[in-house]
């Protein structure tokens, strides 16, 4: 998959393919990573990147010949992309949508910066806008290296285990189940006893039960666009009836 990112600071987005997942994909050739910078791609001896936004208030805007001409490069060398603004006026980033992403093959990350871009450009040229929560930051640049890492965990043989990325929170709709390793005791807490048992088909019952129990006592939300079958509505009654025990104690 290639991951184009247009941005005024290349050398942050590229440490995301320094180490760990990322870094292995792109050793893999599984990953191909490209950072284009508007600076390159200004037209006076200044390398003038921003310029103040008509009707005044603070801040500046990013310039939109820099960033029209490096999108047209960009194009020039992938041309079936698309071209995704990171912007906190962006859709709200869900896991399906990342998926969606890698099934489409290539994007073109834009990076804003300052007050953001020119709404012409955005118009003119952004296929879609995405946000990856309700806060700002200072740039485009940490959101794309949230999503590259997000989307190179979905490539086929990213992970070391081809179920890993199924079993992750939201793949499903819902929230990750509890995870436990050695030492089977620590400090008087100890590991629940159907993972030590050896019988899969409980210990999957149990794991979907404790996904499901999250889910609700942390994110209900996201239950509320689930419909669930009448086994698993089963396993979260009983969840419920236990947590409600629990806190009555």
């Amino acid at each position: 998959m290639r991951i184009d990112v247009i941005t005024l600071f290349p050398e942050l987005v590229e440490q995301v393919i320094s180490c760990g997942i990322v870094g292995r994909a792109a050793e893999q050739r599984l990953l191909e990573l490209c950072c284009w910078n508007p600076r390159d791609y200004t037209r006076d001896r200044h390398r003038t990147v921003d310029d103040r936004p008509y009707g005044g208030g603070p801040g500046m805007l990013m310039k939109v010949q820099p960033l029209q001409d490096a999108i047209g490069a960009v194009r020039e060398q992938n041309p079936d992309a698309r071209l995704v603004y990171l912007s906190p006026q962006g859709e709200l980033l869900k896991q399906q949508k990342l998926a969606r992403q890698v099934e489409l093959g290539s994007v073109i990350f834009l990076c804003g910066r300052y007050e953001g871009i020119d709404e012409r450009l955005i118009q003119k040229e952004v296929d879609e806008e995405w946000s990856i929560g309700d806060y700002v930051i200072s740039g485009g640049e940490l959101a794309a290296m949230v999503c590259i890492d997000a989307m190179t965990r979905l490539l086929p043989g990213a992970l070391g285990h081809e179920d890993s990325a199924q079993q992750d929170s939201f793949s499903a709709g819902l929230l990750d189940y509890p995870h436990y390793t050695r030492p089977e005791s620590y400090l008087g807490d100890s590991v629940p006893e159907v993972l030590l048992n050896g019988n899969h088909r409980e210990i999957e019952a149990w794991r979907e039960q404790q996904a499901l129990g999250r889910t609700w006592q942390r994110r209900p939300d996201l239950l509320q666009q689930i419909r669930l079958d009448s086994r698993q509505q089963a396993l979260l009654d009983a969840y419920i009836s236990e947590a409600e025990r629990t806190r009555k104690r």
